[in-house]
């Protein structure tokens, strides 16, 4: 079993150029999560990211209001916020025991890092019209993980009904369809 930090490394791996290659311009266009365009779905993301990195350090943290994250260097910045969750869930002891008031196991609370990590930055990269190719390690993680977690993640309405999908789908689309996601979405045109 790989450690959530060295999943989290893969994870940001592949966001990276997903988010360093948004384009301005694309900003306010809707996203596969209907709730953000562009803009807002990299502040949430980058508040998780904020937010997790804080919860292996047993440290408590608001998911309230989400602060404009898309301002200054915010691609840069991005990428240094992801440094510091892998380097916070590498620290020893950040797998054990609970993580902050969830109440949940710390490795479930990785996983949720991880969720969020690699669905939203699919859903940037379809939003932008990019490429992106999970890191397989991560895929095989979720796909354990969030048939677990998705359960409680849909009666908290941060999943939604499962999409269905044909038989021969591929794991990663099968994890899409798990949050509710139509693995197919594609960006509007014009």
């Amino acid at each position: 079993m790989k450690k959530i930090s060295e999943l989290l490394d893969a994870a940001a791996e592949g966001a990276l150029p997903v988010v360093r290659g948004i384009d301005d311009s694309r900003l306010s266009d809707p996203t596969p999560c209907a709730q953000y365009d562009v803009r807002a779905l990299v502040s949430h993301l980058t508040q998780v990211v904020v937010n997790f990195t804080a919860l292996a350090a047993r440290q408590e943290v608001e998911f309230g209001e989400t602060p404009d994250a898309v301002t200054g260097d915010w691609r840069k910045r991005f990428g240094e916020q992801t440094a510091a969750l892998v380097d916070a869930w590498a620290r020893p002891g950040a797998e054990d025991g609970t993580a902050g008031s969830l109440g949940f196991p710390a490795r479930t609370v990785g996983h949720m890092a991880l969720s969020d990590l690699t669905v939203h930055v699919w859903d940037l990269a379809r939003a932008t019209g990019q490429e992106f190719v999970p890191d397989a390690d991560v895929v095989s993680e979720l796909a354990t993980a969030m048939v677990a977690m998705a359960p409680k993640a849909r009666e908290a309405k941060v999943f939604g009904e499962p999409f269905p999908v044909p038989e021969g789908a591929s794991p990663f689309a099968r994890v899409l369809a798990l949050t509710g996601r139509d693995p197919d979405w594609q960006r509007p045109r014009g």
